[in-house]
């Protein structure tokens, strides 16, 4: 059976996360105590309500505990935000995840039981940083503890060589899990593979590491 979603919180980020679930086909709830944003919605989620989401009477009125996954993407009331995970936590929802404000608020959210925190705003911010500080970074990914994912683009540096000529793993601590070439994706690609320039080599690695490899691409 697919899993069904709910989303508490109908601003930006809330918003974009009902979209693409709508997109994909997945069952949605969306939820907001602002009747023009559930308004909005009304034609993309499976079913949108209006409601207060800190009243434990009204979240089990909606059977929020049958649901697989709550969202909860509450904006600047921080205070709604905490107690709304708190009562979903409570009521023995599966999966929440929540939408951390600040670092503060974060670690509020991770004490009251939230399975996973996000950082939407700071995470964008940093991701847009990498891009724009090195022509070579086309996406980076923030991964847990330090290490990301970017995405580079070969060019006259590297091409002709091949992984194993690079040998970034002694060189950086860096794997190359992936070449994207034209529309075909390589992954685990062969030591031997040739890099063309054009090339999207999908590097993950600690962040550190990943700096180094992209300063000597800058400064080749």
């Amino acid at each position: 059976m697919e899993k069904e979603f709910v989303v508490i919180g109908l601003g930006r980020f809330g918003g974009s996360i009902v979209r693409e679930l709508n997109r994909l086909d997945i069952d949605v709830m969306a939820i907001d105590s602002d009747e023009a944003r559930v308004n909005e919605y009304a034609d993309i989620a499976t079913h949108a309500v209006i409601a207060d989401t800190t009243d434990e009477t009204v979240l089990k009125s909606l059977g929020i505990r049958n649901f697989d996954h709550v969202i909860v993407a509450i904006g600047d009331n921080i205070q709604a935000s905490i107690l709304t995970t708190l009562i979903l936590k409570d009521l023995g929802v599966a999966q929440v995840t929540a939408k951390a404000q600040n670092d503060y608020h974060a670690k509020v959210l991770n004490k009251i039981g939230a399975d996973t925190v996000v950082h939407p705003e700071r995470d964008m911010g940093r991701r847009i940083a990498n891009k724009l500080s090195n022509a070579s970074v086309m996406d980076y990914l923030e991964l847990a503890d330090e290490h990301s994912i970017v995405e580079i683009i070969a060019g006259p540096t590297l091409e002709g060589t091949t992984i194993l000529d690079l040998d970034l793993r002694a060189n950086y601590g860096l794997n190359i899990i992936a070449i994207k070439r034209d529309d075909h994706i390589t992954v685990s690609p062969d030591p031997e593979e040739y890099i063309e320039r054009g090339d999207m080599l999908i590097v993950i690695g600690h962040d550190n590491d990943l700096r180094r490899f992209e300063s000597k691409l800058e400064n080749n």
